[in-house]
C-alpha cells in the first residue's frame, strides 16, 4: 500500500474535510480526494462518508486511522530529525496571546531549552484564539495557547490553567467610588459606590471611563454578566490592544478596568491599582493548551506540553 495514500487518508481523517487536508497537505482539493478514491478502491471500503459541511469517517475509516496514524507520526519524526547529532537541535514553534505568552509560557519554556541534552530552538508568535488556532491547523505552529476550546478531531486541546478576572481602578477613581485602598486589599459588593451598591447590584458605569482593548469591552462585559447579571452601559475611553497598556493606562488615572489578576498582582500590591470587587465566586477564563493530533509523538513538542502543563500547577 502506498504510504502517501496513507498519509493523505491520515490527514483527512484528522482534519474532517478536504479541503483542510490539502491545505495542510500542501496539494489540490481533487488531488486529495483522487487519493482517498483510490485507497478506497484498493481497501474496497469506504472511508469516509461525505457530509455538507467535510466528512466524517466509517468505522473502517475510524480502524484503519487508529492503526496508521502512530506509524506515520513515527516515519515523519524520522524524517524530520535526521539520524545524525547534527540535526538534534529542533525547532518549536509557540503561538498564543501576547501577554500570558510573554508573561508565564515563554519564561517556563525558555528554562526547558537546553536541559539534559534535549535543547531547541523557541520561535514565538502571538494573536487571537481564532488566529493561533487556524496558524496551528494550517501547520504554521506546533504549540497553541488558546482561550477556546477548538472543535473536530484536528486539534486536540487540554485545559492548562484559569485566570481569575479583577475589576481595578488608579486610587483616584477608588476614592471617588468610595473604594479607597482597604487593609484586605478590596471591597465586596455591598460596600462599593454611592451610599453602598447592594450585593449583586451593578455599578453605574454610564459616567465612569473604562479601559479596555476592544470597543466591545469583551473583559467588562464578561465581568458584568459573571457578576451581577447585567450589561454594562458604558463606552471605552481608552481603547488598547494589550493587557500590558490597558493596566498602565489604568494606574495613570484613565478609568476602570477588568484585568487577569496575575497581570495586575503586583501592581496592586505596590498600591498602583485598587480592586474594587472581592466577589465570592471571581469570574474565571481558562486556558487550553492545543496541538494538532498526533504531534504529540514528537519529542519536542510532547516536552514543551508537559513542561507548560507542570508549571501551570504553579500558577492557578
Amino acid at each position: 500500500m502506498d504510504l502517501a495514500l496513507l498519509r493523505t487518508f491520515v490527514t483527512v481523517h484528522r482534519a474532517g474535510s478536504f479541503t483542510r487536508a490539502a491545505a495542510l497537505l500542501g496539494l489540490s482539493q481533487p488531488a486529495v480526494t483522487s487519493q482517498i478514491r483510490t485507497l478506497e478502491r484498493q481497501l474496497g471500503r469506504p472511508l469516509f462518508l461525505r457530509q455538507a459541511r467535510g466528512v466524517t469517517p466509517t468505522t473502517i475509516g475510524d480502524e484503519l486511522a487508529h492503526k496508521a496514524a502512530p506509524h506515520l507520526d513515527a516515519l515523519v519524526e524520522i524524517a524530520e530529525t535526521g539520524l545524525d547529532e547534527e540535526s538534534s537541535m529542533r525547532t518549536l514553534h509557540l503561538a498564543g496571546p501576547p501577554e500570558f505568552t510573554a508573561e508565564r509560557a515563554l519564561p517556563a519554556l525558555t528554562s526547558l531549552a537546553g536541559q539534559d541534552g534535549h535543547s531547541y530552538a523557541l520561535r514565538a508568535s502571538f494573536g487571537t484564539a481564532d488566529e493561533v488556532l487556524e496558524g496551528l491547523a494550517s501547520g504554521h505552529h506546533d504549540l497553541a495557547i488558546a482561550t477556546a476550546r477548538p472543535r473536530g478531531a484536528l486539534l486536540t486541546a487540554t485545559p492548562l490553567c484559569d485566570e481569575e478576572h479583577v475589576l481595578i481602578a488608579g486610587e483616584s477613581w477608588a476614592a471617588r467610588l468610595g473604594a479607597g485602598r482597604p487593609a484586605g486589599g478590596g471591597l465586596d459588593s455591598g460596600g462599593l459606590g454611592r451610599g453602598g451598591l447592594g450585593r449583586g447590584e451593578a455599578l453605574p458605569l454610564e459616567n465612569l471611563p473604562v479601559v479596555e482593548v476592544h470597543e466591545t469591552l469583551p473583559f467588562v462585559s464578561r465581568y458584568w454578566a459573571a457578576v451581577f447579571d447585567a450589561c454594562p452601559a458604558a463606552s471605552g475611553a481608552v481603547i488598547v490592544p494589550d493587557l500590558r497598556a490597558v493596566l498602565a493606562c489604568t494606574a495613570s488615572g484613565a478609568g476602570l478596568a477588568v484585568l487577569p489578576r496575575y497581570l495586575c498582582a503586583d501592581a496592586l500590591k505596590r498600591g498602583d491599582v485598587v480592586a474594587l470587587l472581592e466577589p465570592p465566586v471571581p469570574p474565571l477564563r481558562t486556558y487550553f493548551l492545543v496541538v494538532r493530533t498526533g504531534t504529540l509523538a514528537m519529542p519536542h513538542i510532547a516536552r514543551a506540553h508537559e513542561w507548560l502543563l507542570r508549571a501551570a500547577v504553579e500558577w492557578s
